[in-house]
């Protein structure tokens, strides 16, 4: 209820049991032009306020049944009427009444017999004081509002740059990549047949000049001709395995970054997840800190997911590499516990997918670490909240994850954990995005 300031305004309940007083008191103030409403007694004003807020109340303290202290204590109670000016009215002078008064709630002492002027003066003060609370309290809900925007806003400009960014470079790298490698594989079957050619040749010479000149005798003595006859078939094939493997690694980045589909498209949710496993591959090596992380699938079937591909795989790539992350800090811990005895003997990625009965898709990452608490797992998902060190993150990649799924893709995005026995992510969207969509 807004007042304005140029002219009385506001509604006023007057709780008295003295007839006379609350005649005067009614005449007064709506000849003024304030609106007055009246009750009898303590029990008559809470019943009133159940369906009606006053801005200001003038309560009286000598009244039967309960009294005004007891009236106010009872009211205040009440959060709806918590924030109601509450204005005394005594013929009391002791000090203690009037401060038992002010601890109950009570902002102000009118004392009886009632001088008009006054009266009127303080109740004009107390109604403009409570108007400027009411506009202090609504600029500090825009402000917050505002505030959350603009860290909103942040968010989705940071994201929209990182992905683009992020898409680019590994687009780019991939697109580098992928020549070489085309021309180092596609030079691969002629070069085998070529030293093919000349393994044959080799031995339809040492078949038809067993004793060759001693000079080359002895070359093919140093160089270990049948060792070279049996291990260079070999080489290339290690040569076209790892051709074959950088050649996946670069369709992996090129499924990741998806820059040619950054629209909404029917995608196989598994190839996404896959290809960015690919990507954290080095991550999962054993090392000298931690020995391999395992990764558990347990894939169920999957209809192809109408969503954003790159950016759902960019979610992938967050909860997989906090996953990571959160097993490798644990490994590290209990290492310096131990003093470098065996960490964490298994440590454990489990990714599940599967659809729901309301045609949502699943997609859940588990880690069986040390956990989040509860007062943490409440701040994961705010804007640039972290609990790494510095350099180490920047409390954007959950914020960023649950804005594409809750905005982007209309769905949810939860994490489960129990402190000491690991964490899940749990990722739902929906199978279809026409009906769903959130712009």
């Amino acid at each position: 209820m807004s007042i304005e300031t140029t002219a009385p305004a506001g509604t006023i309940l007057v709780v008295d049991d003295n007839p006379t007083n609350i005649q005067v008191l009614f005449d007064v103030l709506s000849e003024i032009g304030y609106r007055v409403a009246i009750a009898k007694s303590g029990e008559a004003a809470l019943q009133r306020l159940q369906s009606y807020h006053p801005d200001i109340i003038l309560l009286d303290v000598m009244m039967p049944g309960i009294d005004g202290f007891e009236t106010c204590q009872r009211l205040k109670a009440e959060p709806a009427n918590r924030d109601i000016p509450v204005i005394f009215m005594t013929a009391l002078s002791d000090t203690v009444d009037k401060v038992k008064g002010l601890s109950l709630g009570a902002v102000d002492y009118i004392t009886k017999p009632i001088q008009h002027e006054e009266a009127l003066a303080r109740i004009r003060v107390h109604l403009q004081l409570s108007n400027s609370q009411k506009i202090l309290e609504q600029r500090t809900i825009e402000l917050s509002q505002a505030l959350d925007n603009l860290k909103q806003t942040q968010v989705h400009l940071v994201q929209s740059e990182k992905m683009s960014s992020l898409g680019q470079l590994v687009a780019g790298v991939a697109h580098e990549i992928n020549n070489p490698i085309n021309f180092i594989s596609g030079n691969l079957e002629p070069a085998e047949e070529y030293i093919q050619n000349l393994i044959t040749f080799v031995s339809l010479y040492r078949e038809c000049h067993p004793q060759p000149h001693p000079q080359i005798q002895a070359w093919m003595k140093k160089v270990d001709m049948d060792y070279l006859a049996e291990d260079l078939p070999k080489l290339l094939d290690s040569l076209k395995l790892g051709s074959d493997r950088i050649r996946q690694l670069v369709l992996s980045l090129r499924n990741f970054s998806r820059l040619d589909e950054a629209e909404l498209k029917p995608v196989d949710i598994h190839a996404g997840i896959d290809s960015t496993l690919v990507i954290l591959q080095h991550r999962l090596k054993a090392s000298s800190d931690h020995p391999t992380i395992q990764i558990i699938k347990d894939y169920g079937q999957l209809p192809m997911v109408e969503c954003y591909p790159s950016q759902l795989n960019q979610v992938v790539m967050n909860l997989l590499s906090n996953a990571i992350d959160a097993l490798e800090d644990e490994m590290g811990n209990r290492s310096e516990r131990m003093g470098n005895k065996p960490t964490l003997s298994n440590p454990t990625i489990t990714i599940r997918t599967f659809v729901t009965h309301n045609n949502w898709v699943t997609i859940a990452i588990a880690d069986n670490g040390i956990g989040i608490s509860e007062e943490i797992r409440s701040q994961l998902f705010d804007p640039f909240f972290t609990t790494k060190s510095i350099g180490k993150g920047t409390g954007l990649g959950l914020s960023i994850s649950h804005q594409i799924i809750t905005q982007k893709h209309g769905g949810k995005i939860d994490c489960d954990s129990t402190f000491g026995q690991g964490t899940e992510f749990v990722v739902q969207i929906p199978v279809g995005q026409a009906t769903c969509q959130i712009a």
